[in-house]
């Protein structure tokens, strides 16, 4: 069980780097657009944190 809860873990981290990372991107080259990957950046942040 804690296998599996680490594997989640390490998973919603690389996805909120990622995310993060396309967010950044976005902001750098269009501007108008890089609120449309906030929500998947805050959504993996708070999962990789376990507060939901």
């Amino acid at each position: 069980m804690e296998a599996t809860q680490n594997k989640s873990a390490l998973l919603d981290w690389l996805l909120f780097l990622v995310s993060t990372a396309v967010m950044i991107a976005l902001l750098l080259y269009a501007d108008e657009w890089f609120w449309l990957a906030m929500p998947f950046s805050f959504t993996y942040l708070a999962k990789a944190l376990r507060v939901i």
